[in-house]
């Protein structure tokens, strides 16, 4: 169990940002969807931009920038998550306007915790093992619940 400390208080709000953050990126590239009339040319500027800011961030940051043969050293399946990342905002780009956005948060958020219980229960991808208990699975069980009922419009 998570104890509330000064260090949770601080990161909870960031963490809730990302849902804010999330739910506002969907809505502003679902309008940029229909004013370039394709997902995935929205899902590129989407893209472009992340990847400039994040370059202009990257060029002002301390750490030591890694050389090619560093990169050459990374194994294969740790680049896979530029490919997810191009799956989550172009298939939330198409879904949104069907789902609508808070059922489409609900099934994205109920794929995270099942996922996520998987990664923790197996320890899989170099995570620490945590089992799956009845509290986890309970508080899944109602998270998808509650998307049940966001599909009630």
């Amino acid at each position: 169990m998570i104890k509330l400390s000064s260090q949770v208080l601080l990161f909870l709000p960031l963490a809730l940002g990302i849902g804010i953050a999330m739910a506002i990126q969907t809505a502003l590239n679902t309008q940029l969807r229909e004013s370039l009339h394709s997902p995935l040319q929205a899902a590129f500027i989407s893209f472009l931009i992340g990847t400039i800011v994040l370059g202009l961030l990257v060029s002002f940051e301390d750490a030591t920038k890694p050389s090619l043969a560093q990169l050459g050293q990374i194994p294969w399946y740790l680049w896979l998550g530029g490919f997810l990342g191009v799956y989550a905002i172009s298939v939330s780009i198409y879904t949104a306007p069907k789902f609508g956005f808070l059922t489409l948060s609900g099934v994205i958020i109920f794929g995270q915790l099942g996922m996520s219980m998987l990664l923790d229960h197996f320890g899989w991808l170099g995570n620490e093992k945590v089992p799956v208990n009845w509290q986890r699975v309970l508080g899944a069980i109602m998270i998808f619940a509650g998307v049940i009922f966001t599909f009630q419009r």
